[in-house]
């Protein structure tokens, strides 16, 4: 992508670092209120197109610090915000703070977009987003799934792929065609940065697969 090279190389300097610290500071801070001190903080937080229209303009920015799933329960909301941290820090350390800000800040304009078309944005499709780069960009980093099972990130970025799709599939045929385009739009970073070259980045490991196993089996029939 020659024109994020370009605004990499004139703007790169001056990008903030270590978004995802802010972020999750943020989601933590605003969880605690919400459950201690005011619930009503979710509603004037969240991403709403009729908030906006009453020029409620934080919302653009505060969306992201609403926890994804408001679950009472601080061990699961701490394990969230942990997993989410951990998948931003990777991809800014493998990428830059430059090219992960804007990979970022595509899912939020994402986000807005899905706003204006079905009513409600929220940062779901910005963190998928955020997973499916990271099982991309190292599928065999592995995961302790329920805290004892070591499973590599290439099989759960595939496992909900399958559910996005899914979910993508059951609005269409439903006839739900703006919560469908509101889907698509919230992968906008995801879709930038890795559409154009994946089809023929999975054809070549493919083929890459295809040949090692040619490989082994001749070498197994010596």
């Amino acid at each position: 992508m020659k024109w994020l090279a370009r605004m990499e190389y004139r703007y790169g300097a001056r990008a903030p670092k270590n978004l995802m610290l802010v972020v999750a500071g943020g989601q933590i801070a605003a969880w605690l209120v919400i459950m201690l001190f005011y619930s009503g903080l979710y509603n004037w937080i969240q991403l709403t197109r009729a908030g906006l229209l009453r020029l409620e303009l934080w919302r653009l920015v505060t969306f992201v610090f609403c926890p994804m799933d408001l679950t009472t329960n601080p061990l699961f909301f701490a394990l969230e915000v942990y997993l989410t941290f951990i998948i931003g820090i990777s991809l800014e350390r493998a990428w830059g703070s430059f090219k992960f800000d804007v990979y970022f800040l595509l899912g939020m304009a994402g986000a807005w977009v899905g706003c204006l078309l079905t009513g409600y944005g929220s940062v779901s499709s910005l963190y998928y987003s955020l997973f499916f780069a990271f099982a991309w960009l190292f599928p065999d980093h592995q995961l302790l799934l329920f805290f004892v099972l070591p499973v590599k990130v290439k099989w759960l970025g595939l496992a909900a792929g399958a559910l996005y799709l899914l979910n993508l599939a059951l609005l269409l045929v439903t006839l739900h065609f703006a919560q469908a385009a509101a889907l698509v739009v919230g992968l906008a970073g995801f879709l930038v940065f890795f559409g154009p070259g994946a089809a023929g980045q999975l054809k070549s490991r493919a083929e890459a697969r295809r040949r090692r196993r040619q490989w082994q089996n001749q070498w197994r029939g010596r």
